[in-house]
């Protein structure tokens, strides 16, 4: 996300929003929103980090549904600060709900996190800082 300090546990952190092609959704936010898009090197693909004009603090990113993402729905994901990422997914799994990717920590940053779904099929990003 960026290089400030970490967020206050259970606030929200970020948005990403994954699609199965991100370059036409990332056009389409631009020019209705207004979001300038830095690419971000995901190896044989880019996803986008999405600013506000004059900006260079993301304000959410449009991923592909690719790799990890390559199950999920189109949707926009939540991402929550949490103190323990581990303890926080046996908690979600000792209360009915289910870890769908992760632990994992993008590539040169040391936040982890994970892709939760609850009882009710909802899916939520929990990060720990």
């Amino acid at each position: 996300m960026s290089d400030q300090a970490p967020m206050p546990i259970g606030t929200i952190v970020g948005f990403d929003l994954t699609v199965p092609d991100a370059g036409p959704i990332r056009d389409f936010y631009s020019a209705v929103i207004g979001w300038q898009a830095t690419g971000l090197d995901m190896g044989d693909y880019e996803d986008f980090f999405m600013s506000p004009p004059e900006s260079d603090e993301p304000a959410a990113g449009v991923c592909h549904a690719r790799g990890q993402n390559a199950t999920l729905p189109p949707f926009w994901l939540a991402y929550i600060a949490v103190a323990d990422l581990d303890a926080s997914i046996a908690s979600c799994e000792a209360l009915g709900g289910s870890l769908i990717y992760g632990p994992s920590a993008p590539a040169g940053e040391a936040n982890r996190y994970c892709v939760i779904q609850d009882p009710a099929g909802a899916y939520l990003a929990l990060l720990q800082q």
